[in-house]
C-alpha cells in the first residue's frame, strides 16, 4: 500500500473497531484511486458508496467522524479533478445537511476551491452561517475558516462594511488576537482605499500626450534627429551632384529614428514622430530630384 494510502489510514488510529475496518480499507482505496491512479471518478465513486454506509453508524464514534471527514475531502478532490467543483457544496450537504455541521478543514478547501475558481460567491452563505454558529467558535481552525473568509470571499466580492463588521464583531473577537484584529481591519482598509481610486483611462492618456509631445525626454532626441536629418538636406541642396546618394540618407535617417526614439509605429503618440520624419524625406527626395524632373519636361516642351 502506497505512503499515501497509509496517510488516511492514520486518521483512524488506535485500531478500529471490526465494523469500521471496511471503511478504513475503502478509505485506503479511495486515496489510492484518485491519487495513484488518477482514475477520478472511480474514487469519488467509492467515497460516495462508503459515505452512504456510514449514514447509519451511530455519530458519537469520533472514528466515524474522522473516517466521514476522510471521505469528504478525498471525494472533493476527485469533483475538483473533474471540474466538477459547482456540484462540491451540495454533495457535502448531502453528508452533513447543514451549513454549521461541516467539520473546518472541510469548509477551508470549499473556500479556497470556490476561490480559485473565481466564485466565491459561491461559498458565502455556507461560510457566513458556520462562522456565526457559536458552536464552531470553539473547534480548532474556526480562525483559519475566519482568515479564508475574509481575504477569499468578502474582499474579492467587495464586501468592504461586512468584512468590517465581521473583524470588529463577535467572530472576529472569536478567531483573531487583537493585534490580528488591527492587521486584518489595515486590509480592509487598503481594499477600500484601493477600490475608491479613479480607474486609469489609457485613451485620455494618449491624447492628452499627443498635443504636446516634445515635453517628454523623447522630445529633446527628436530635436536632435530632425537637427541631423536638416544637415543632410543642406548638403543635397548644396552640392546638387547627388555625392549623397538617396537611399543612404533614407537607411541612416531610419537607423537613427529606431535607435534614438524606439517608439512603437503603432501607439497613437508615435503618428506625429512619424510625419515628421515622412515631411523630411520628402524634401530631401525633391531637393535631389526636382531639377531632374524640371529638366526634363523642359525638353520635352522644346
Amino acid at each position: 500500500m502506497s505512503n499515501t494510502s497509509n496517510s488516511f489510514t492514520t486518521l483512524c488510529s488506535p485500531p478500529p473497531p471490526s465494523s469500521l475496518t471496511p471503511m478504513v480499507s475503502m478509505l485506503d482505496t479511495a486515496a489510492e484511486q484518485l491519487m495513484v491512479h488518477r482514475d477520478f471518478q472511480t474514487a469519488f465513486d467509492t467515497c460516495d458508496r462508503a459515505l452512504q454506509s456510514l449514514y447509519n453508524v451511530e455519530e458519537e464514534d469520533n472514528r466515524c467522524a474522522e473516517l466521514k471527514a476522510g471521505f469528504c475531502i478525498l471525494g472533493i478532490q476527485a469533483l475538483a479533478e473533474m471540474n466538477h467543483w459547482h456540484d462540491v457544496l451540495s454533495w457535502v450537504l448531502q453528508q452533513y445537511e447543514h451549513h454549521e455541521k461541516i467539520p473546518a478543514k472541510i469548509m477551508q478547501m470549499c473556500i479556497l476551491l470556490y476561490s480559485k475558481v473565481e466564485e466565491p460567491a459561491g461559498i458565502q452563505e455556507a461560510a457566513r452561517v458556520w462562522l456565526h454558529c457559536l458552536s464552531n467558535s470553539r473547534v480548532a481552525g474556526f480562525g483559519t475558516v475566519a482568515e479564508l473568509y475574509l481575504l477569499h470571499v468578502l474582499l474579492p466580492l467587495g464586501q468592504i462594511e461586512e468584512a468590517r463588521e465581521m473583524i470588529v464583531g463577535e467572530v472576529g473577537s472569536c478567531a483573531f488576537t487583537e493585534e490580528q484584529r488591527q492587521m486584518a481591519l489595515d486590509v480592509v482598509e487598503e481594499k477600500e482605499h484601493c477600490s475608491h481610486e479613479p480607474p486609469l483611462n489609457p485613451t485620455s492618456n494618449q491624447s492628452s500626450e499627443i498635443p504636446s509631445p516634445l515635453a517628454s525626454p523623447q522630445g529633446a532626441v527628436f530635436h536632435k534627429l530632425e537637427a541631423m536629418l536638416r544637415f543632410f538636406y543642406r548638403k543635397l541642396v548644396v552640392t546638387g551632384s547627388g555625392s549623397f546618394l538617396l537611399h543612404k540618407v533614407c537607411l541612416i535617417a531610419v537607423l537613427l529614428y529606431m535607435l534614438l526614439i524606439r517608439i512603437d509605429p503603432a501607439l497613437p503618440s508615435s503618428f506625429l514622430w512619424i510625419s515628421k520624419l515622412h515631411q523630411l524625406l520628402k524634401q530631401m527626395w525633391r531637393a535631389m530630384f526636382a531639377p531632374y524632373y524640371q529638366a526634363l519636361n523642359h525638353n520635352k516642351g522644346l
